[in-house]
């Protein structure tokens, strides 16, 4: 039997729209400042809603947890903490990348990321920071263009080497970065090492393709390596 909708009902659903369009661009605004708590006039101004609305909103926010309020300016919550936690972009895949990253960091010192392929953009789902942060800060959620070494290195043909940035996409800044696949040969990720200019990336080329094998070996087995 078709199902028949009034004008109020869709009014009512895009009022709904609209309410979840804007609690959806304070979130983004708020992940954008990162760290940092920012008040209700910037956010307003940041996603285009009236200032009256965007504090509705982030009352509604900060009663569900989804949002922090102190003194008056707000940051992401612990709720939208643990629901992001709940994400997985493959099965297994951050469990298995948690022992490699932290390695590969120790042992050359470089930022190191996780990224996925998310919406034409390489989406970063596990980073451990080194040497570059004061230059380049690297944080679970950074996007990068595909024309970045990790962004190469996801969409490389299989049996593809290294990707390696000499200063390409940014000055003060090399990167060494390759696929990780799963048991089928896909790849799912790219990991990739971050350093300061004047490194050799061969040696790290090579610390990172032994940390993307340990990884991969983790999907194998289903398990942290």
């Amino acid at each position: 039997m078709p199902t028949t909708t009034t004008a109020g009902d869709t009014c009512t659903a895009s009022r709904g729209r609209g309410v979840l369009e804007g609690a959806f661009a304070l979130l983004e605004a708020l992940r954008r400042h990162g760290d940092d708590a920012v008040g209700v006039t910037e956010l307003a101004r940041a996603c285009g809603v009236p200032k009256g609305t965007a504090h509705r909103l982030l009352d509604q926010l900060v009663a569900l947890g989804a949002v922090e309020r102190r003194d008056r300016r707000y940051r992401v919550g612990p709720q939208l903490y643990r629901l992001g936690l709940a994400w997985e972009p493959h099965p297994g895949l951050r469990a298995a990348a948690r022992l490699p990253l932290h390695r590969l960091r120790a042992a050359t010192g470089a930022s190191v990321l996780l990224v996925v392929m998310r919406e034409d953009q390489a989406l970063t789902v596990s980073s451990v920071p080194g040497e570059p942060e004061p230059v380049l800060p690297l944080r679970d959620g950074t996007a990068f263009r595909l024309d970045t070494a990790a962004g190469r290195a996801l969409r490389g043909p299989r049996g593809a080497g290294a990707v390696l940035d000499r200063e390409d996409v940014m000055a003060g800044v090399c990167c060494a970065a390759l696929p990780v696949r799963s048991p089928d040969g896909r790849t799912v990720a790219a990991l990739a090492a971050v350093v300061r200019a004047g490194r050799r990336l061969e040696p790290l080329a090579d610390a990172v393709a032994e940390a993307a094998g340990a990884l991969a070996r983790g999907l194998a087995r289903g398990l942290p390596v």
